[in-house]
């Protein structure tokens, strides 16, 4: 890992230091480490950590009260579940706050994350819920996509083509969930003519239990995050 982090270093022009020598410089740190890595970086990162630096945390399913118990002190603790949208500014994050952490600190946070798109506080219980909508749900999108895709070269549209019309439909969807102020259902419902094509496709998803396999899907992603804790 020391290795890598020469390497990193050096490609990208940035200096190097260890986890003890940046906390002790930080007023905030991002915990941004798998799960299973965090504890180990916690132990380094209490050695030299000032007390009132706010650590904000996006390894999925670690509480804020493993981290306390850590770092053994009274640092404010923000939880965060991001999603990738993060990347282009169209990302979702909910954020709940430990046990030391003030209004004035989720206030940073929020301040910090609204960079990157719509942040939503919610109560640290319903972290691993949020986990499997919004956390993992950009794959669920994606997934949905690729298949439309796939379908669309099968009954004869060029790979190309068939990419910019799912992509623009998915986007051009979203945009009307955001900006009709009508839900999901009725919207459906809108473009749904009886006994036309689109009633056709949907009969199939009912056919397929599709609000089954959406349950049966986020179930198991809150499974996992519960795992990981």
């Amino acid at each position: 890992m020391a290795e890598k982090s020469k390497q990193l270093s050096s490609s990208l022009g940035v200096n190097e230091k260890s986890i003890a020598e940046i906390a002790n410089e930080c007023d905030l740190i991002f915990l941004a480490v798998k799960p299973q890595d965090l504890a180990d970086s916690l132990i380094e990162l209490s050695k030299t950590l000032p007390a009132k630096t706010i650590l904000i945390s996006i390894a999925a399913g670690k509480t804020t009260s493993f981290i306390e118990q850590q770092i053994g002190r009274d640092n404010p603790v923000i939880r965060v579940m991001p999603n990738t949208p993060a990347q282009v500014g169209k990302g979702v994050s909910a954020i709940s706050a430990g046990k030391f952490a003030t209004a004035a600190d989720l206030a940073i946070a929020t301040q910090l994350l609204s960079a990157s798109g719509l942040v939503v506080e919610i109560a640290e219980s319903q972290q691993d819920a949020v986990t499997a909508l919004s956390g993992s749900g950009p794959a669920y999108f994606f997934k949905f996509v690729e298949e439309m895709i796939k379908s669309g070269v099968a009954l004869g549209l060029s790979e190309e083509i068939a990419t910019k019309l799912a992509v623009g439909t998915i986007a051009g969807s979203a945009a009307m969930l955001q900006e009709s102020g009508l839900d999901a259902a009725t919207l459906r419902e809108n473009v749904t003519s009886p006994n036309g094509t689109t009633a056709a496709a949907l009969k199939e998803f009912e056919k397929a239990d599709l609000a089954q396999i959406v349950n049966n899907a986020m179930t198991a992603a809150k499974k996992r995050a519960q795992e990981l804790a």
